[in-house]
């Protein structure tokens, strides 16, 4: 990816070093799970993630006495996202503007360990997400390790897609699509709202899609092999995939977020068009 000629991003808020008082509770639940969970790429931890006691929504944040010291390749890193997250702005912004909406961008908070969040307290092993209720992006850069060495999706387009698919979910919150999901929880038995959460899942694949398509058009940032980076971690992150590896079985109606296929195909849907139109799972037939 041409990254390092782009604008930097000045939505980006460092909290590396923060210390967060205690640790996660929640007995079943358990670290374990949490970082399974961690590796699906979600949306605010206390709605999707349904951790229950495992989010705490008021622990105050200390500030460490040194600040942080970001080895090169950290800072490089914390670069690289600036820029797409940049990316993204623009994106979004024209995308809007040619719908006659506007965009508001978001923040992309960087931390270490754990950080507090509107949507409570999260750990690391919970993976990046977004946050609704302080329309943020919670992402701890070590995550990128494990996309690399235990999720076999290296490459720096597959860390790209990490971040504009939770962009994807902010978008979602400005049209009002997540707000829709969130009141059809209050309806639906679990097994009916994981169908739901899969399809807000694959458009927020759908939209990440989009975004590759039109950064390219604005600012030529595609380079041969970027978008086989994205889908080969969009299939290495299916949830059959993940649950295969994790448990030796597949079981679709627990999926949450889409098979591997399916989080291919989306992600496809949106690059080949790079029109958002194209992303409106929750009307599609077949995923």
């Amino acid at each position: 990816m041409r990254w390092k000629d782009g604008r930097r991003s000045t939505n980006v808020e460092d909290r590396r070093g923060r210390r967060i008082p205690g640790g996660v509770k929640g007995g079943g639940i358990g670290i374990l799970l949490l970082a399974l969970i961690g590796m699906y790429f979600g949306i605010d931890p206390s709605l999707i993630l349904n951790v229950g006691d495992a989010v705490q929504s008021n622990r105050p944040a200390s500030q460490s006495s040194e600040p942080y010291q970001a080895t090169p390749e950290e800072q490089e890193q914390a670069e690289f996202i600036s820029v797409v997250l940049a990316d993204t702005e623009d994106v979004w912004n024209q995308v809007f503007r040619e719908n006659g909406r506007t965009y508001q961008v978001p923040n992309l908070v960087l931390f270490s360990g754990a950080v507090q969040s509107a949507c409570g307290f999260a750990q690391a092993a919970m993976g990046p997400f977004y946050c609704p209720g302080d329309r943020k992006v919670y992402i701890d850069l070590s995550f990128y390790k494990e996309l690399q060495d235990k999720l076999h999706s290296p490459g720096d387009f597959a860390r790209a897609y990490v971040v504009a698919h939770e962009i994807g979910h902010h978008v979602q919150k400005l049209l009002g699509i997540s707000d829709q999901v969130d009141k059809a929880r209050q309806q639906l038995s679990q097994k009916e709202f994981n169908k739901v959460s899969v399809r807000l899942e694959l458009q927020a694949d759908c939209f990440s899609g989009v975004w590759a398509n039109r950064a390219d058009r604005m600012r030529g940032i595609l380079e041969p092999g970027d978008i086989e980076e994205a889908m080969n971690a969009a299939s290495n992150i299916g949830d059959d995939r993940l649950q295969k590896q994790s448990r030796g079985y597949v079981t679709p109606d627990s999926f949450t977020h889409g098979s591997s296929a399916q989080r291919v195909r989306w992600f496809n849907q949106g690059y080949k068009t790079g029109d958002i139109n194209s992303c409106n799972t929750f009307e599609a037939r077949n995923l």
